[in-house]
């Protein structure tokens, strides 16, 4: 059993070094993020279709999932005032800049930023708070994998807005839904098997990790800040939670493990698609977005590659989407799950998603992962 310190994101304290990860559609929003951060963590609510329920979603998606974002991010404030909340925003969205904006608006502690190089996350950042006419409070942090795209990153941030990142997530390959990784780089890995306990390479995605913790150490002394770095991908235990500290982790994110929570906002069929998954359905699948996924094999999943596909409504949600190529709508798919019709949708996941066997709270899991 290791004593675990606070995590320390600039003048940002979390009793526990635990961000709760992104999870969208409709996965982590108030209920969940909110809990996670009356509980000593820092809770993420996903603005993927963040507004997937409200009346005008279908006809303005746009107005529905920046109106969402502020709903949302008041309802997890009454549950946790003085906790950390903040949001997963990604970078492949629509209209980024404006998803950026009305979070620092509403008053987000931090943003975490992936599926794709946030490269203008800063400007966005400073533009919002100058906007409103409020101080510039909000922490943010690219999602990175690689040493590579950490260092293009705080290149970029570097040179073009002469600052670093407040935090930084490393994302490994036993993560869940959208993977920044290549099908071959996760081969190479392990990770894109059936039986990925005994053929991932973690070993090498260590030394991974390691570079990318030098490296951010380095942008932390030239701009006389400390960083800290969160790993995230298949952390499900203490013991997890330990190994990456020992590489030299500030703490860790968790996804897969807050689905199964009484607190999270994903209807009960969705969470008891993961109850009910062996180790052999959670699979590697190609999403519309063009990278990678893990998912619960499912009925749709099977069916999707046999079924001619016609897009009937376009929700406008990404940046890159072919709309004549796509073997599905990637929004349709996850509000499908999001509305508890799982075996008609995508059911997003980590690739420790099997080993849920009950319903647990919040409380409980931060409990058991801080030991």
């Amino acid at each position: 059993m290791g004593i675990l310190k606070p995590l320390v994101i600039g003048d940002l304290v979390s009793n526990h070094p635990i961000i709760q990860g992104g999870m969208g559609v409709g996965i982590s929003l108030s209920s969940l993020a909110g809990s996670v951060a009356k509980e000593g963590g820092i809770g993420i609510i996903s603005t993927a279709q963040i507004g997937f329920r409200e009346p005008d979603f279908k006809k303005n998606p746009l107005e529905a999932n920046l109106r969402a974002i502020g709903e949302e991010m008041k309802k997890a404030r009454e549950l946790a005032p003085d906790g950390i909340i903040g949001f997963n925003i990604m970078v492949a969205t629509k209209n980024y800049a404006s998803y950026v904006k009305k979070a620092v608006k509403a008053g987000a502690d931090l943003i975490i930023s992936g599926a794709g190089l946030p490269i203008g996350l800063p400007e966005y950042v400073a533009e919002a708070a100058e906007e409103a006419g409020i101080k510039l409070k909000t922490k943010i942090a690219p999602i990175v994998s690689t040493v590579k795209s950490a260092m293009v990153i705080c290149k970029m941030w570097d040179r073009k807005y002469h600052q670093a990142p407040d935090l930084v997530v490393i994302e490994g390959p036993l993560a869940g839904g959208h993977l920044g990784f290549s099908r071959d780089h996760l081969t190479q890995l392990g990770a894109d098997t059936e039986n990925v306990d005994k053929t991932y390479n973690q070993v090498d995605y260590d030394e991974e990790i390691k570079g990318i913790i030098r490296l951010v150490k380095e942008y932390g002394e030239k701009y006389n800040k400390v960083i800290p770095v969160v790993t995230a991908g298949g952390i499900y235990t203490h013991e997890d939670v330990m190994h990456q500290l020992d590489l030299g982790a500030d703490g860790v994110q968790v996804g897969t493990r807050f689905v199964t929570t009484v607190e999270c906002d994903a209807p009960k069929e969705f969470k008891q698609a993961y109850i009910q998954a062996e180790k052999e359905d959670v699979v590697i699948t190609k999403s519309p977005v063009g990278m990678p996924g893990r998912a619960i094999k499912n009925s749709f999943l099977q069916n999707v590659a046999n079924t001619p596909f016609q897009l009937e409504h376009c929700y406008d949600c990404l940046d890159k989407c072919d709309k004549k190529t796509i073997p599905y709508c990637i929004t349709k798919a996850l509000i499908s799950s999001a509305q508890g019709k799982t075996e008609e949708g995508l059911v997003f996941c980590g690739s420790n998603a099997y080993r849920a066997e009950q319903m647990e709270t919040v409380a409980d899991v931060i409990k058991d992962l801080v030991g």
